[in-house]
């Protein structure tokens, strides 16, 4: 028999146990799925000394699916329920603590907003890519613009934002995805060849009495998710930057918080993950000062969600089959994780609550 044929001989026998062996179930959502076996072998506690807020029976569930990018969850504690955004679909939708119902309908249009988030009075503060502003929605119905334009201009397209308790100031960010496509909002002339559409990608605040808009740093490519430390003495940033700078780099930025400034810039923690390098979005911090990630763009085994320590170690995932662009804390006991994932809004209950209420 020639080498060829044996080579040809080779090949039908491999393709053959191929066949023959059993395909790896995937795991299926929804209504009819089988239910998942605990513990959950999508919660990954890659430090179980420190990845504490594993349950072992508890499991990720999706609550809703046929979005086209969910964006920006946020809690509201006094009314129980979670709003977040379709920002393609020009919408927001809410969900309901008592029957975990979903209304498709809670805001359109929303200005294709991104992030939402509650200030102290509960009212609902929105990051409108289309209008390029932030705008607050008051008890009678009526809409308030914050700000529009920062101190060097218009603003690109503000995204994701979060209130300072002690002073009600607005820290928000402004990287300009809802600029550079209409899919997200409203592309301008201006992003025609260019990653920037109108000026510096950079972080902003709102002085809750005077109204006044200032840069706090424009350091990150493409500032997007942030949230404080449990202590408000720290304020972590994701950039996004390398999805259109080749030299940013994909990590969650750290600053120390003296008063309306931001000091000491730092890199907290590298998105690198065994050899794989995907992208943080939206950020929450939990009540022991670990970073909850949205994490996305990699694929199966990174995907979903990446826990770090309070000095940025790596100590937890939780993986799920779609790219995740958010999380926050929500329900009653403020502990049940909800991560907004490309189409659909998923949710897992944790050993562990959320540093602040949204």
């Amino acid at each position: 028999m020639t080498e060829a044929r044996l080579a040809r001989r080779g090949l039908f026998a491999a393709a053959a146990a191929l066949a023959a062996t059993p395909a790896i179930a995937q795991r299926q959502y929804g209504p009819g799925a089988p239910p998942q076996r605990y513990p959950d072998s999508d919660i990954v506690a890659l430090d179980p000394q420190r990845f504490t807020a594993r349950l072992g029976n508890s499991a990720i569930r999706r609550l809703h699916t046929g979005m086209l990018w969910a964006e920006g969850p946020a809690w509201h504690a006094n009314g129980r329920f979670l709003v977040w955004s379709d920002i393609p679909n020009d919408e927001a939708l809410r969900l309901t603590e008592e029957d975990m119902k979903v209304s498709r309908r809670f805001r359109s249009p929303s200005g294709f907003s991104n992030g939402n988030t509650f200030d102290r009075e509960g009212r609902h503060i929105a990051f409108r890519h289309f209008h390029r502003d932030v705008v607050r929605y008051e008890p009678e119905g009526g809409m308030t613009v914050l700000a529009a334009r920062g101190p060097d201009g218009p603003f690109n397209a503000p995204n994701d934002g979060v209130v300072h308790p002690e002073d009600g100031s607005l820290w928000f960010t402004d990287p300009g995805y809802g600029a550079l496509m209409n899919y997200e909002g409203q592309r301008v002339p201006e992003a025609a060849n260019s990653p920037r559409p109108f000026i510096k990608e950079a972080v902003y605040r709102i002085d809750a009495q005077s109204g006044q808009v200032t840069k706090v740093t424009d350091e990150p490519f493409k500032p997007n998710g942030l949230c404080f430390s449990p202590d408000y003495r720290t304020l972590y940033v994701a950039d996004t930057g390398a999805s259109h700078y080749p030299q940013a780099q994909r990590i969650i930025w750290a600053f120390d918080v003296d008063g309306p400034r931001l000091r000491n810039p730092r890199t907290f923690a590298s998105m690198e993950f065994e050899g794989r390098s995907g992208m943080a979005d939206g950020i929450r911090a939990d009540a022991q000062g670990n970073i909850w990630s949205s994490a996305g763009w990699v694929g199966d085994g990174y995907d979903g969600v990446h826990v770090f320590a309070p000095n940025g170690d790596r100590i937890g995932q939780i993986k799920l089959p779609e790219i995740c662009s958010n999380v926050c804390f929500g329900g009653a006991r403020r502990n049940i994780l909800f991560m907004t994932a490309s189409q659909s809004l998923y949710a897992v209950p944790v050993e562990t609550t959320g540093a602040h209420f949204c």
